[in-house]
């Protein structure tokens, strides 16, 4: 049975809902890309190339790196499922509280998982310390940056000692940069323009959230060695890749200004989003991605739910619990929408009011 554990499920409801749950662009799919899927329709009733060359091709343009040291994959998930079953790693750790999916696949090929826990002292900022838990006992060391849920990139003078570290114990370190583009300054923290340098390194890629593509389902990693990445390409079934999907992401990697733009555009209103949660009294951590990771004592996705609006609880995360959450950073519009439903259900608490009647959702537009 498949568990709800990630956000944008907007399909258990029979009405529109105002999706702050799943860190898409709130820009939305690029038309280019759009048109790009249309244009090519008549190639749909072929299968798809199952060495994914034109996309290949791409993104080895697009990254400076070689096509064979690139997988490509149905969504970042599918590569981490790949990457484990591939590699079989018997010990692994876990920078947590993250994203679910690297422990669901090291569970699969039943691995031993150990975690270095962020903690809420520390901001849910990486330490130094991290250096002194690696070790040969670990196949493997996932960390996500910018993490998910918390927002927090790890320091790139940090995250090289790390693969440096790594590289010299014998560690396959992977690196989740799925939301690496949202960053203002992310030369300054991806690994990227060093993969060359660090043969055990896997950097993990998504076209999900920074061109708005989650239902198209298009990721890929990019190695450090050829024979890894061929490991990984040469697990599972062939036709991971619909051509769909890389028609998709083929016309995505053309597009001139569309990062950039979206980087201003988040930031803007990342920062709207965080003063008008401050002011009513929320605690904001610094997250600098396309989302808010924040606390509440009070109980609020049902309250939300009732004025149309989903938010991620981030109460199953490890070492979270139902004070946490997420949102994402959505249009100006539907954040004012956001923040408006938030005051009221912030002034009924202090009130102790739950106001279950209550819903706004027809005054955003």
């Amino acid at each position: 049975m498949i568990k709800e554990v990630h956000g944008g499920n907007i399909y258990k409801f029979d009405h529109r809902m105002y999706d702050f749950s799943a860190n898409l662009n709130p820009l939305g799919m690029p038309e280019e890309v759009k048109k790009a899927i249309v244009d090519h329709i008549d190639q749909y009733e072929s299968y798809p190339d199952p060495f994914n060359r034109e996309l290949t091709g791409a993104l080895s343009r697009f990254h400076g790196v070689e096509e064979k040291r690139i997988c490509c994959g149905n969504g970042a998930a599918d590569i981490i499922f790949r990457a484990v079953l591939s590699l079989k790693p018997k010990r692994a750790m876990i920078v947590s509280p993250t994203f679910s999916e690297y422990g669901e696949a090291l569970e699969a090929v039943q691995c031993r998982t150990d975690h270095y826990f962020l903690t809420e002292e520390n901001g849910f900022v990486l330490q130094e310390d991290i250096l002194q838990r690696i070790n040969r006992d670990y196949d493997m060391l996932f960390i996500c940056s910018p993490n998910n849920p918390t927002g927090v990139p790890v320091v790139g003078a940090l995250m090289r000692r790390i693969a440096e570290k790594c590289l010299s114990e014998d560690v396959i370190l992977m690196v989740d940069e799925c939301f690496m583009e949202f960053l203002e300054e992310e030369e300054k923290y991806s690994l990227m323009g060093q993969i060359k340098n660090f043969p055990n390194l896997i950097i993990l890629k998504a076209f999900t959230k920074i061109y708005a593509m989650a239902g198209i389902r298009l990721g890929y990693g990019i190695c450090g060695s050829a024979e890894i990445a061929e490991k990984i390409c040469s697990t599972l079934q062939p036709w991971s890749v619909s051509t769909v999907a890389s028609k998709a992401g083929v016309a995505a990697l053309k597009l001139n200004g569309f990062i950039e733009k979206t980087k201003a555009y988040i930031k803007e209103n990342r920062q709207y989003l965080t003063d008008g949660m401050r002011r009513l009294g929320y605690k904001v951590y610094d997250t600098q991605a396309n989302y808010i990771f924040f606390r509440s004592e009070k109980e609020l996705a049902e309250p939300l739910e009732r004025c149309d609006i989903m938010i991620r609880s981030c109460a199953n995360y490890i070492t979270l619990d139902e004070h946490y959450y997420r949102i994402a950073v959505r249009t100006r519009e539907e954040n004012a929408y956001f923040l408006r439903c938030l005051a009221r259900i912030t002034e009924r608490n202090e009130e102790g009011n739950d106001g279950k009647n209550d819903n706004d959702s027809g005054n955003l537009l």
